[in-house]
């Protein structure tokens, strides 16, 4: 009796893993799918094979904070910025849960650049200088390019920003406007100093 309860055991053991193993292969498979066809510039269609894969499920946290990552700039590509501010910060939040520093540096200057557009420039420093921080800490030096370039960005939005809305001419900008505009252009010329 013992052995057939055992045997019983290990066939749904078995059973588990399989369908486990085919769940991690159709999610990989859509997610895989999902870049192919925002590659080829059909990212609306991607995003669907995404929150498929996310449907679907996966046990590996680095393959669902790729999707994540995926997901959030697809919806960037699509102008969406709301939905791709939501999956850069649920890529962030799993990044930081299992430990990835590089997935960490990634999100948040995913999220910085997002933030940029939605006009939230603190925020977006915030991030982009978290990017910045965490590449450095890794000896990442294409991340502290990219992190240093989005920083620059970022005031130069900015500065642009504050200077549109002062009524004063074309070509005059307020102190504020001034002095983010040269931080934007510190910051590429640090980019500059990589190259």
């Amino acid at each position: 009796m013992a052995q057939g309860v055992l045997s019983v055991s290990m066939r749904e053991e078995e059973q588990s893993f399989h369908v486990r193993y085919r769940m991690e292969a159709s999610c990989l498979e859509l997610a895989l799918e999902g870049e192919r066809l925002c590659k080829a510039g059909d990212c609306q269609a991607g995003v669907s094979f995404f929150e498929a894969a996310v449907q679907v499920g996966t046990e590996d946290l680095k393959i669902l904070s790729a999707i994540y990552s995926q997901l959030g700039n697809a919806y960037f590509y699509l102008q969406e910025y709301s939905k791709a501010l939501e999956y850069h910060h649920h890529d962030l939040t799993l990044a930081r849960t299992i430990g990835d520093r590089i997935g960490e540096a990634k999100a948040s200057g995913n999220l910085g650049n997002t933030l940029k557009v939605l006009g939230k420039y603190d925020e977006a420093v915030s991030c982009c200088q978290r990017h910045l921080d965490i590449s450095a800490e890794l000896g990442d030096k294409v991340g502290e390019a990219r992190a240093l370039y989005n920083l620059g960005n970022v005031y130069h939005s900015k500065g642009k920003s504050i200077g549109s809305l002062g009524a004063q001419d074309p070509g005059e900008f307020t102190e504020d406007a001034k002095h983010d505009l040269q931080k934007a252009s510190n910051y590429y010329e640090y980019v500059n100093i990589w190259h």
